[in-house]
Order: structure tokens, then sequence, then C-alpha cells
């Protein structure tokens, strides 16, 4: 029985109980992980893909020191000498680039081939099952003495035949697989099971816009088909699993006010929610496939507070809503917008009150505006009346001046 896979709690203790890592940096590492795609989370738990599986077996194979737990606990104890001072930091990283350097030179005479052997040697079982004597089912099955293994393109590893280029036979690697060392996790034409209810058998499937299930043999009709979610990889697809999102949209339950139903799906855009013909978005954090009706009607509630509340129907024709804005609660219809008087609960407004408010604000006489050649003409008159005063003013000046050189004569 393997052991459980991690969680984000269990991968904390764990990191705490082998002195990885600090309470500081627990949520970085597990971002890390999560960004560069070494796991994907399906359902709070931590599942390998590929780029995580060949990362880690490169570095175990090349940098063992660096990737074992005592050399990483005892590095940890080692910065927190500098945080508190009781060690230079450049002491410290003389150390580790002295010994590091020695490391990274011994590796540049590998070669190409020499990594690829490494690896595929090392997760040949993560990607071919066994046959009854217990060894690595590697012939090629579209030529004769061919000998599948890893090898490494433009895009990536994958799975290639050893005749190639006579033989161009290629498969991707494992997505992942909740059985290690079976064909859980290959991407393709894998058959799952039978359907109980029709008895047609269930494949996962690549096809050119992702990974998806499929009931029935496509030579006998087209069969019905259902895209993986992004949090669901294609290894990690039982029949369980492909049976409930062949059967999407599922019902959730009947809304606790109105009594309609409420759906789970997956669209386009990713999973959602449907109830009284609207979409709401279903956050990464739920599984559309077991989310529940108390969850449903919370997230229901939370995006119909974002886009306002249904009033009703105005007299007139059209909608009113009653929405929450930037300056306040107010009502609205058509175009027309009325604020809620301060105090007024939102939840308690009725149809009659927002109609009301509505009437109010459209009777409201629309502040007038002073016309601009109105204010042209008086600011006119003022420049005008300046002049005037100006050359008053003047005459005046001119008038004293000259009454002083008569007195002066």
């Amino acid at each position: 029985q393997p052991p459980p896979r991690f969680t984000d709690a269990s991968i904390v203790k764990a990191m705490e109980e082998m002195g990885i890592g600090r309470p500081s940096t627990y949520a970085s590492t597990i971002k890390t992980l999560l960004d560069r795609s070494y796991v994907v989370k399906d359902r709070g738990k931590f599942i390998p893909q590929d780029s995580g599986r060949l990362v880690t077996t490169f570095l175990t194979n090349f940098f063992e020191r660096y990737v074992e737990y005592n050399f990483t606990a005892k590095l940890e104890d080692q910065l927190d000498e500098v945080s508190d001072g009781k060690l230079a930091w450049t002491d410290l990283l003389s150390l580790f680039w002295r010994d590091f350097k020695s490391v990274i030179d011994s590796t540049t005479e590998l070669t190409r081939t020499s990594v690829i052997d490494v690896l595929d040697a090392e997760l040949g079982p993560h990607f071919f099952k066994k046959d009854d004597a217990g060894e690595l089912i590697r012939s090629c099955p579209n030529c004769t003495g061919g000998r599948l293994g890893m090898k490494l393109g433009k895009f990536g590893a994958f799975i290639g035949c050893s005749n190639y280029p006579e033989c161009k036979f290629t498969r991707q690697l494992i997505t992942d697989g909740e059985s290690e060392g079976t064909d859980a996790g290959v991407v393709g034409d894998r058959e799952l099971g039978v359907d109980p209810a029709t008895s047609m058998p269930v494949f996962v499937r690549n096809g050119p816009y992702g990974p998806y299930v499929q009931l029935g043999d496509p030579e006998t009709k087209k069969p019905k088909r259902a895209s993986l979610p992004k949090d669901k990889p294609a290894g990690a697809i039982d029949l369980e699993t492909a049976l409930a999102l062949l059967s999407l949209p599922r019902d959730v339950g009947p809304h606790p006010e109105s009594g309609e139903m409420i759906q789970a799906g997956l669209g386009r855009y990713g999973p959602y929610l449907k109830y009284q013909g609207s979409f709401t978005s279903l956050p990464a954090d739920d599984d559309l496939l077991t989310v529940g009706l108390n969850r449903a009607v919370d997230l229901l509630a939370e995006s119909a507070k974002k886009r306002g509340r249904l009033l009703g129907e105005h007299p007139s024709g059209g909608e009113v809503h009653l929405k929450a804005g930037r300056f306040g609660p107010y009502v609205e219809h058509n175009k027309l917008r009325a604020t809620l008087p301060r105090g007024t609960e939102m939840s308690e407004l009725t149809l009659e009150e927002g109609i009301a408010l509505l009437t109010a604000k459209a009777a409201r006489p629309a502040p007038k505006k002073k016309a601009a050649k109105a204010g042209g003409k008086k600011a006119g008159a003022k420049k005008s009346a300046g002049k005037k005063g100006a050359a008053k003013k003047a005459s005046t000046n001119q008038a004293a001046t000259t009454t002083r050189a008569k007195d002066a004569s």
C-alpha cells in the first residue's frame, strides 16, 4: 500500500519534522512547486507531474548531496546563524560555493545521451507496464525489434522508438497516475473500464485541445465526450471520475428560497454553477464533482451581491435592479438611477419602494446650466467697464497735471 498523497498540512508537517524551511518560507515553497507544474492539486492532494519527476531524478543522480534532507536542514540552521549575527554570510557563501562549483564542473563532462540514459532507467517503472515476469514492456508496437525509451525533443521529453527515423512511433510521457508502475498515467487511448448503465467502454484520450474522457467506441457512432478540468490530470482519472464528468451538468440541489435546481457543469471558461439561467464561475478550490448545496448557495449569494439584486418588473416595462455602487447602493431602471436614502437596508428594499425612488428622481428637475454665451458677455462687460474706468482715471490725472502746470506759471 503506497503512502497517502501529501496535502498542504501534511507536507508542512513533514518539512517541520525534517527541519526543511521555516514558517515564513513554507507557503512560497509550495507555490513554487505549483507554479512550475512540478505538482498539481487534485481534491486537496499534491499529484507529481512529469516535469517534477524529471527534475527530481536529475538532481538526485547528479547533485545528490544538495537535495539530501540533512544538507538542507543544516543549511537552514546556518542561515539562522547568519540572521542572528553569529556567522558571517561571506564565510557561509564561500564555503558553499567552493564545493558546489566542483560539482558543477564535473557535470560539464556529461553528455546528453548519458543523462537521458540515467533518467530513462530511473523512471522506466513510471512509463511502462510490466509483463508476467516482472520485466518492463519496452517493445515498440509499431515495428519489429524497436525498443521504447525516453527521448528529449524541442517541446520536452517523450517516449520514442530506438529505430528512429525508420520508425516514427512516439508517445507522451505519463501525466501522473495514482497507481505507480502501471499504465494509469499514460496519456492517450487508455480504457478505464465499462459503464454499468450502457455497457460501453470508457476511455481517457489526448486530443488536439487537451485530454478528455469518452464513452463508447468512435467507430460505431459519435461518442459522448467530456473535457478534463485543469486540476485533474489525465493520469489521475479513474472510471468513477470519468463517469461523473460524462454525466455533467449534474444537479447539486434545489435552492432553499426558490426551490429551483442548481446545477454544476464544465464549460468553455471552466467549472460553473447554473441557477435561474445565470452562470457563476466556480472557484479553483471547489471541485465541481463534489461541491455541495450549502456551498453552492453561498457562492450564488456572493455573485448576486456583486451583480445586484433583481427587484422585479417596472410598470412601464423593463427590470428594476438594486446594486451596490461606488458611492452607495442604488436602484436602476434602464439608464435611470436613484440613490437609496442613508440608513436604508438593501436587503429590506421592496420593488414598490424602488419604483418610488425612481419616480421621484425622474420628477426632479434637472439642474440648470449657465449658458456659455451669457457668461462671455458679462465677462466682456466687466472688461469694458474696466477699460472705461481706466480711461476716466487717465483723464482725471491729465486734468490735474494741467492745473498744476497753470498754477506754477
